[in-house]
């Protein structure tokens, strides 16, 4: 109908002459030239642009260049099958590729530039408040302003605001030096072997991951993926709690200059997170030292393509350069560990809480949601569970190694969000009740055990590593049902010495490495491959906890009583060894003082005989590796010291 409106055109709208033809375009393209000039140049034209262009092209992202890698990593692409993935790896090398090819020529850069100032200033112009605002306000709107651009990779995290929201020092009035003698000179022995472990590794494996105190060498392994130095970061909280300043330094210096990321090999997700992102964590948050915070942002960030699986849930075994992730070959059908995809929460959260990047924080939620929503058999969680499928594989439960610190993380999330982690406490005292009900057995001798599952069938054997559940169960206690707590204190108490009676039933008074409760025996290990001991912290560490709920001074006994032992059969000439029969006065020594004996053995005992004030379990949660992370006080942190207040009340 538009056409028989022009001169010239037929009725029927058919056969222009040629001179009608041309004005006819040339209208057009005038009509076209002037729509199109009004969309790009006209002053508000960014919202008419929104309308007509890509959403990539209309949106510019207010993140720094360094971290728009991070913005392209949260996307990741869901359509896997079982062969191949594309891994937020690959996605950040493209975006870094992508912003490289998207560089101009100088001109053209300095007219972006001006481009960039005169949009500033008209968003500047646009932001202008229309009311008044008082000084007081403007002023404490300015100081959030300021303190949301400090620290480098975007992140928020102020830690002077930090130290300001914790309720007491850090470490304590004093150091945490207790006032009775005999209590002090026990802690200064422990800081001895501290010292002791340190002197040999530094000596005769210095930037290797582990000692050899026989052979009088260092220990790499395949565990941590070519990094290197696990004991360094592993100690350094230890040394600094301890007050060995200089030799902190020299491991400050080591992982400033030495601790390359940059590595190409096989890494234990599980390994890798709890002793290097752990350690790194808790070495800032105890002092500010940027470099901590700097490593433990760039090995969190090689760690995310392991999250890129159909579920999100974590394979095993990631290689650190290529982002590539698979399961460990034991692993039942290909599936994912409990105690290792479960044991990343608390890590995670805090690197979302120091870079201000959620996506660490929604990865492990996603692994929570998806743990919540699955049918779990009488409410227990087996350990191994499909990365693609999301099904359980096996219905085997424990306590123990496989299980252990997924429930230890559930309770701990919710100490360490200032309890506001509903989700985790809900998880915890539920799991808690189904162990109860289907695990918890009393011996014919009176002794208190936590039992493995299998298919419906009960196995009568405790694992060292379940025997952090009597202090893991303690720091619960308070926070269940009313009624329950005395009952959850009493199970606590009753778990920590049934493990207590692992070690006092051996030669050595040292616990074996799994002990059973059939056959006519008790707490004793039945068979020879469980009779070693690698000095392992589980047993000392519920001591701690214990000893600080209860202040009952049987647990620093039965914690000098360990010390004594290690000192006569673990101790050789050049550190601590592991030994392969705990039940024999005369043990042959395994060769290897293990990263963690300088982290969780010796920090364990060494807080057991402080005062509590060292390390206070109102501002500090340990993750599984020993290492202290702060609680989340996030009003605090927002408001400061009205924020602080109000959380007091």
């Amino acid at each position: 109908m538009f056409f028989r409106k022009l001169p010239g055109v037929s009725a029927s709208g058919m056969g222009l002459r040629l001179s009608q033809k041309f004005i006819f375009l040339l209208f057009l393209s005038g009509l076209v030239t002037l729509c199109f000039g009004a969309l790009f140049f006209l002053p508000d034209s960014a919202r008419i642009k929104r309308i007509f262009l890509p959403r990539a092209e209309s949106q510019t992202p207010a993140v720094e260049p360094d971290t728009t890698a991070k913005q392209h990593s949260k996307k990741s692409d869901k359509s896997h099958d079982h062969f191949k993935e594309i891994t937020p790896a690959k996605a950040v090398t493209s975006a870094k590729i992508k912003a490289i090819s998207q560089k101009s020529s100088p001109t053209s850069e300095k007219k972006d530039a001006e481009k960039v100032t005169v949009k500033k200033q008209e968003d500047q112009n646009e932001s202008k408040p229309r009311f008044a605002v008082s000084k007081p306000v403007e002023q404490e709107m300015e100081r959030r302003t300021v303190s949301s651009k400090k620290g480098k990779h975007g992140s928020p995290f102020d830690y002077e605001k930090f130290r300001q929201c914790l309720q007491k020092p850090i470490l304590g009035v004093e150091n945490g030096q207790p006032s009775d003698p005999q209590t002090r000179e026990r802690r200064e022995k422990v800081k001895e072997m501290m010292k002791f472990s340190w002197d040999n590794y530094k000596t005769y494996a210095w930037g290797k991951n582990e000692l050899q105190p026989l052979t009088r060498n260092g220990h790499v392994g395949n565990m941590f993926g070519g990094l290197r130095g696990a004991s360094i970061v592993d100690s350094l909280d230890t040394l600094y709690i301890m007050g060995m300043l200089e030799e902190f330094e020299e491991a400050k210096s080591w992982v400033e200059k030495e601790l390359d990321m940059n590595s190409n090999g096989e890494a234990s997700l599980f390994e890798v997170n709890i002793r290097y992102v752990g350690g790194l964590l808790s070495a800032y948050y105890l002092t500010g030292e940027e470099v901590f915070k700097k490593k433990a942002i760039e090995l969190g960030e090689k760690l995310l393509p392991v999250f890129n699986t159909p579920t999100g849930i974590p394979r095993g075994v990631i290689n650190l350069g290529s982002g590539t992730s698979w399961s460990w070959g034991w692993a039942s059908a290909g599936s994912s560990i409990l105690a290792e995809f479960g044991t990343l929460h608390l890590e995670f959260v805090h690197l979302t809480e120091v870079t201000g990047n959620p996506t660490y924080s929604e990865k492990v939620m996603n692994i929570r949601n998806v743990l919540n929503k699955i049918e779990k058999p009488h409410g227990l969680y087996p350990n191994f569970l499909s990365p693609v499928t999301g099904n359980w594989v096996q219905h085997h439960v424990s306590i123990g190694g496989l299980g252990d610190s997924f429930y230890e993380y559930l309770i701990k999330s919710y100490l360490m969000s200032d309890k506001r982690d509903k989700q985790a406490k809900k998880m915890y005292y539920d799991a808690l009740e189904a162990i109860e009900t289907n695990l918890v057995q009393k011996s014919p001798g009176g002794l208190t055990y936590i039992a493995e599952w299998r298919g419906g069938v009960l196995d009568h054997k405790m694992g060292h590593l379940a025997c952090f559940s009597g202090g893991m169960i303690g720091i619960g206690a308070d926070d269940g049902e009313p009624e329950q707590r005395k009952h959850h204190m009493d199970l606590a108490a009753e778990i920590t010495h049934t493990c207590h009676e692992s070690y006092a039933r051996t030669a050595t008074k040292l616990g074996p490495e799994a002990f059973r409760f059939d056959s006519g025996v008790e707490a004793t290990a039945t068979r020879m491959s469980d009779r070693y001991y690698i000095l392992r912290p589980e047993v000392v560490e519920s001591y701690m906890y214990m000893w600080r709920l209860t202040h009952d001074p049987k647990y620093r006994e039965w914690g000098w009583e360990a010390i004594q032992a290690l000192e006569k059969y673990c101790r050789v000439d050049k550190g601590f060894t592991g030994i392969r029969d705990v039940y024999t006065t005369s043990p042959s020594p395994d060769n290897m003082q293990q990263s963690f004996f300088l982290a969780e053995t010796l920090k364990y005992l060494y807080l057991l005989f402080s005062d509590d004030d060292l390390l206070p379990l109102d501002d500090w949660v340990f993750n599984t590796e020993a290492h202290p992370l702060p609680v989340i006080r996030t009003e605090c942190m927002q408001w400061g010291e009205a924020g602080k207040i109000q959380q007091q009340q």
